[in-house]
């Protein structure tokens, strides 16, 4: 039997500073329906722009992840999207007033432990894995960082760092399966060396700064009491207390495993590789990883798992359909020869599956080709447009009171050709939510689980009937 999606029981709330803008901002976590992922939006700008947690949405990985889609930006997204991914919540929508995920204490712990105060719930949508059947390496020889995912029936992590430091040393840290992030990984926190402090403190890099979020990490013992006030003066904060012991850890608070660093690192794996956008079935391990080479590494996967999507996508069309035909030419206006949607296998909360059957009785056929019969790519995207007005009219009442009208089309692509005989399977999903009766979809258009036709398009549900 499949497992299931899941997301949160209820929302939860969390207010904080960012550790890199520090900006206080508020943080909350929304359940979401099957099949949407986590999405940020930032409720704070106009239009609350939604940005998906997607590795081709990466535009900047210094000290921390940032995504930017529709004009906004959300910075240092990796902690939160450990958490999610960690408690295995498949569905989650991050709203935000700020421009920042909030630092807490440098760790996921405080975003799993609110996540775990609500609780779950199981959905109907089947969770999808993005299974190997192959090693897949990558490296990048100039800087040293390594990556290997092996199949595997579980989710494991092995890291190794090694920064050449004097405290640091080499470390290793492994995660054998996802139940283990909870207790041995989501705790462990950032980490910075005091070499750097300086640098990131004039800058205004670090803004959110603190000794209570960050591991300090020393490596000289010649560290002088004056050093540390001007740090402190530079952070903008006063009478820190602060234990100078040498090598080692800065401030007066204990690691909480011996080799916490490379615990973090591997939070932040977590983190970043939650952006291939499908939980992972397989042992990932990483030499010197960093939020850079975890993001490119995540292209690499998605690349994969998009490899192994173009070699066919199963539908069941066996079971029966939600909506028969006379169901559809009740919420359509169409009749012959325009009604392009023969049957409706299932409606998601933002997504509809919709199936077209090409036969040689197409009128079409008889001037598009005389003896070389080829179904329009228009008629593929009115298809596909039809299946998208019978999801919008779905989530509203009385439908047949209303009427979807297509207003825009974007990123069409045409795959292969689509003759008598082959039926295609319409799958779509919503882009962003719905408002104002304005309904954004992507969809792809599948023949024998190949996709043949791909499309975004923008249509707008009026009531016009009486």
């Amino acid at each position: 039997m499949a497992e299931k999606q899941r997301t949160l029981k209820a929302p939860v709330k969390l207010t904080g500073v960012g550790l890199h803008t520090g900006e206080k901002v508020t943080l909350e976590i929304l359940p979401a329906p099957g099949n949407h992922g986590y999405k940020f939006q930032r409720v704070d700008l106009e239009g609350e722009p939604i940005i998906k947690a997607d590795c081709d949405l990466v535009v900047a990985t210094d000290r921390g992840t940032t995504l930017e889609a529709n004009g906004a930006r959300v910075y240092t997204t990796e902690h939160v999207l450990a958490a999610l991914y960690g408690s295995q919540v498949d569905n989650a929508l991050i709203k935000i007033d700020g421009p920042e995920i909030p630092i807490m204490d440098g760790s996921s712990k405080l975003f799993v432990e609110a996540i775990e105060s609500v609780g779950f719930e199981d959905q109907d949508a089947d969770r999808i894995y993005l299974e190997l059947d192959e090693n897949i390496p990558w490296e990048d020889v100039e800087k040293g960082i390594e990556f290997l995912a092996v199949p595997d029936q579980h989710y494991r992590i092995t890291v190794m760092v090694d920064y050449k430091s004097p405290v640091l040393g080499t470390q290793h840290a492994t995660m054998y399966n996802i139940d283990e992030f909870r207790s041995e990984i989501s705790q462990c926190r950032t980490f910075v060396f005091l070499r750097e402090l300086e640098f990131l403190a004039q800058n205004n890099l670090i803004k959110g700064g603190d000794l209570d979020n960050a591991i300090v990490l020393v490596e000289r013992e010649n560290v002088s009491q004056e050093e540390i006030d001007h740090i402190a003066g530079l952070l903008g904060k006063k009478d820190l207390d602060i234990k100078i012991q040498g090598l080692g850890v800065l401030n007066n608070i204990k690691l909480q495993f011996e080799n916490e660093p490379a615990r973090h690192k591997l939070l932040d794996i977590v983190g970043d590789l939650a952006l291939v956008g499908r939980p992972i079935k397989a042992h990932i391990l990483g030499a010197r990883p960093g939020h850079s080479g975890n993001v490119r590494f995540a292209k690499v996967l998605k690349e994969y798992m998009k490899s192994k999507e173009k070699q066919g996508k199963f539908f069941d069309l066996e079971k029966k359909a939600l909506y028969d035909i006379n169901d559809i030419e009740k919420m359509l206006p169409h009749r012959y020869p325009f009604l392009m949607v023969d049957k409706i296998m299932e409606i998601q909360e933002e997504s509809i599956i919709g199936v077209k059957n090409i036969t040689m009785n197409e009128p079409i056929f008889q001037g598009h080709f005389p003896g070389n019969p080829v179904f329009p790519g228009v008629l593929m995207i009115e298809a596909m447009a039809q299946v998208g007005g019978i999801f919008a009219l779905s989530k509203v009442d009385e439908p047949h009171l209303y009427s979807t009208y297509f207003m825009k089309i974007d990123n069409v692509k045409f795959k292969q050709k689509v003759i008598p005989g082959d039926t295609i399977v319409f799958e779509l999903y919503l882009i962003s939510p719905i408002r104002r009766g304005l309904v954004n979809m992507g969809g792809v258009g599948y023949v024998n689980g190949k996709p043949v036709v791909e499309a975004e398009m923008l249509a707008q549900v009026i009531k016009d009937k009486e």
